[in-house]
């Protein structure tokens, strides 16, 4: 990823997308789409990073096919099978009772 100024021409397009509500701009040279401006006020480097990632994004792909095909296990066929309890589930428990008092 490459960072630069902004310069002073392009202060309207920074504008346009701080009043965009975090949509997305797009635009378009002769009805077509050939950019976005996209505001990274709330996003991370990390998550713009994988966003952009070519090989996660083919993973994320393979992942989503592999759950329409049926082709998944859940995490409690998991636990069952090996006999321990996910970890978040005990903090789960704590922070709900701690949220209960």
């Amino acid at each position: 990823m490459k960072a630069m100024k902004l310069p002073k021409e392009l202060q309207s397009f920074l504008e346009a997308a701080e009043t965009s509500r975090g949509e997305t701009l797009v635009f378009t040279e002769k009805k077509r789409p050939v950019a976005a401006l996209v505001s990274l006020r709330r996003v991370d480097r990390e998550s713009l990073a994988l966003s952009t990632n070519p090989e996660f994004l083919k993973i994320i792909e393979t992942a989503r096919k592999e759950i329409r095909a049926g082709r998944t296990t859940s995490l409690e066929a998991l636990e069952r099978k090996f006999g321990v309890a996910a970890p978040n589930k005990r903090m789960e428990r704590t922070r709900k009772t701690r949220r209960s008092s």
